[in-house]
C-alpha cells in the first residue's frame, strides 16, 4: 500500500503525519510506503519546521532528513490513498489534477477519525509549540485508525 500525506508547504503537518505513520507501520510490521508533499512550492527543498522536528523527536520520530516537495498530478496515479490535511489542500489537489481528476482515492485526513465531518488539521505554522502538540495528537489518532482500517485489509491480523 502506498500512502501520501499532503498539506500546504510540506514542512509541518504532512511530514509529521508521514513520520507518525512510518513509525506505526514499522511497529505493526506492514509493508507500506508513505510519502508527503505540499500543494504550494514556497518551501520546496526545506527541512521540516523546527517545532515539527522537536515534537517528532519527543515521540521518538526523526523527520530531520525530510525535504519538502510539491504535490504533482503524477502523485494521483502513484498512490493508493492520498490524505489532504485540510479542505483548502483538498481543493488545490483537485485543481492541480485538472478537470477530469478522479478523487476517489483522496480524502481529508481527519475523516478517518470523524467520518464525513470533513475537518481540517489546524495548521500549526501560525502558532507555537502547543499548536504543534495539538496537531500531532490529532494526526496520531488518525494514523492509528489508518493502521487498524487498512492494516487488517492488506496484511491480515495485526500483531498484538
Amino acid at each position: 500500500m502506498k500512502l501520501l500525506m499532503v498539506c500546504l508547504g510540506n514542512i509541518c503537518r504532512s511530514p509529521l503525519a508521514e513520520g507518525i505513520l512510518k513509525k506505526k507501520i514499522k511497529e505493526n510490521h506492514l509493508d507500506w510506503e508513505v510519502d508527503s508533499a505540499g500543494t504550494e512550492s514556497y518551501h520546496v527543498g526545506e527541512t521540516p519546521h523546527p517545532l515539527a522536528q522537536k515534537i517528532a523527536v519527543h515521540h521518538g520520530i526523526d523527520i530531520s532528513g525530510h525535504r519538502a516537495r510539491r504535490f504533482s498530478k503524477s502523485d494521483l496515479e502513484k498512490f493508493d490513498k492520498i490524505y489532504a490535511m485540510a479542505k483548502d489542500v483538498y481543493e488545490e489537489m483537485k485543481f492541480i489534477g485538472g478537470k477530469n481528476t478522479n478523487m476517489q482515492n483522496i480524502d481529508l485526513f481527519l475523516n478517518e477519525v470523524s467520518p464525513g465531518k470533513n475537518l481540517s488539521v489546524p495548521d500549526p505554522w501560525y502558532g507555537g509549540e502547543e499548536d504543534f502538540k495539538y496537531a500531532y495528537k490529532l494526526m496520531e489518532e488518525a494514523c492509528d485508525k489508518i493502521i487498524l482500517k487498512y492494516g487488517r485489509q492488506n496484511s491480515g491480523p495485526l500483531p498484538l
